[in-house]
């Protein structure tokens, strides 16, 4: 049997996404069979943590009091690497097209996926 792979949604600082052994989708969030084609033949498995910045957007008024002392903070699309998307934290200045790593920081009461622009 495999070891679990390390996933910041049960606490842990990782990046799991799930791949259909079907017709090979692949996503992020656990799920027992596959959003794209139904098939319940998944493999989870660990990203590497980097991806391209697909889209962004400030958030200047935060939408609890837990998380007002973060405020203002970016909120990503990232396209990882391993071909899925997924909305994560962003830090420093980004950009559409930049390429970024991720890190993971306690937000509120959870822990985060936060990425930052990779060094040239």
């Amino acid at each position: 049997m495999s070891e679990p792979v390390a996933d910041w949604t049960r606490g842990q600082p990782g990046l799991a996404y799930q791949e259909c052994h079907a017709c090979g989708h692949r996503w992020t969030f656990a799920r027992r069979f596959c959003p794209a084609c139904g098939a319940t033949g998944t493999e989870t498995r660990a990203a590497s943590g980097r991806g391209i910045v697909h889209a962004l957007t400030t958030v200047a008024r935060a939408p609890s009091e837990a998380l007002r002392p973060h405020a203002p903070y970016t909120i990503l699309l990232v396209d990882a690497a391993e071909g899925f998307r997924l909305m994560a934290h962003g830090e420093g200045d980004l950009a559409i097209g930049d390429p970024v790593t991720v890190r993971f920081a306690p937000f509120g009461d959870g822990l985060v996926p936060v990425f930052r622009k990779d060094l040239p």
